[in-house]
């Protein structure tokens, strides 16, 4: 198979970002799924609110991308999007109800999710180059550490509550 030309592939950078605009866009769709299944109850409540910060984090990157001139690929997005509702059909030990495994594995799931973004951030931290707002990448960098940070609390709280039934 021949290898793609640089007329038919995109830049490495390009490729990089649109990736992780997909991780953002079936991130978002995660966290707000998770959030109505557990609404009403104080992980609905902390999953709701970050699902609107990771959601507003999706801004910064689309902005990165222009200020690079990388163009947003909406069909990798798309992918990020239909990623998640094909993720829901995995199994999880019972046949109809959702099981305590779910929590758990989603909440992992959502931690790697910021715990990649934290590394975008820091990735174009690097690449910065007075070419991107240094400060800005920073505050995003601690945003997703506060977000990890809360994510594995919750991961672990609910990790003992599979344990215990």
């Amino acid at each position: 198979m021949a290898r793609p030309t640089a007329q038919t592939s995109s830049p490495p950078l390009h490729v990089y970002l649109n990736d992780h605009l997909a991780g953002a866009t079936g991130g978002v769709e995660l966290l707000r799924r998770a959030a109505r299944v557990h609404q009403g109850d104080a992980l609905g409540s902390e999953l709701s609110r970050l699902a609107k910060e990771v959601s507003e984090d999706r801004a910064p990157l689309i902005q990165v991308m222009k200020d690079l001139g990388v163009p947003v690929r909406r069909h990798k997005a798309v992918l990020g999007w239909l990623g998640e509702k094909v993720g829901r059909l995995k199994p999880n030990g019972r046949l109809i109800s959702r099981s305590p495994v779910s929590d758990v594995l989603e909440l992992e799931l959502m931690r790697l999710g910021v715990e990649g973004k934290a590394s975008c951030w820091r990735t174009l931290r690097v690449l910065a180059d007075g070419k991107l707002d240094a400060n800005r990448l920073n505050e995003l960098m601690s945003r997703a550490a506060q977000q990890a940070e809360i994510l594995e609390k919750l991961r672990t709280s609910a990790a003992a509550d599979m344990v215990a039934r």
